[in-house]
């Protein structure tokens, strides 16, 4: 298996957060425009939605071609984006788009919950490397990992199906950033109970 090829952070930080923030930045420009193609009146939404996924598109491909890996999770991702975003731009609808997070983090979740169920620890094989911790350690991570995958979708869900587009945009860009950086220094202990220390020789 060839071994990622080493990025610049901030090149790497700008081909995978910059489609999500110029999402943002488009929407709040654009949100209260109304867009006519073919006869077709669509919401500044959909337009950025349009924007949104071969651009989602580009900086992945780029990213995978920098890097030689794109990792499972990116990849679900993507295929997420492109068939949502798609579906909501060709029925002309953004409910498809607002379901994304959701299936995302209940695939997630489910991926994680099968393998708690025969025993393993399918996180480990995605983190191992940049957080080395013993076999109980990422037992318990994977569990809580798990649940707050089913509770942000839960959350996305109850979001945008009762608040206003503007705040599911809001949402989806910051609060579930937050979320996940919250749960993870909410960790420290299990951390430090669990940690292998690294050989520090040399």
């Amino acid at each position: 298996m060839a071994t990622p090829k080493h990025v610049s952070p901030m090149i790497k930080g700008v081909l995978e957060y910059g489609p999500v923030l110029a999402f943002f930045v488009a929407y709040v420009l654009l949100k209260d425009k109304t867009f006519v193609v073919g006869g077709q009146e669509y919401s500044g939404f959909i337009a950025v939605t349009a924007a949104f996924v071969p651009l989602m598109v580009i900086c992945s491909g780029l990213l995978w071609k920098l890097t030689g890996h794109m990792s499972k999770m990116q990849a679900v991702t993507l295929v997420l984006v492109v068939v949502f975003g798609g579906l909501s731009v060709w029925l002309n609808d953004e409910r498809f788009f607002k379901m994304k997070p959701t299936l995302i983090y209940l695939i997630f979740g489910l991926i994680l919950g099968f393998g708690l169920l025969r025993g393993q620890s399918y996180l480990r094989v995605v983190m191992e490397e940049a957080l080395p911790m013993q076999h109980e350690g990422w037992m318990i991570l994977t569990r809580r990992v798990c649940a707050f995958f089913f509770g942000l979708a839960l959350l996305n869900e109850v979001i945008w199906r009762t608040q206003s587009t503007e705040t599911w945009v809001s949402f989806k860009t910051f609060g579930l950033t937050l979320a996940i950086l919250a749960f993870f220094m909410t960790q420290g202990k299990l951390f430090q109970k669990y940690g292998i220390e690294q050989d520090k020789e040399g």
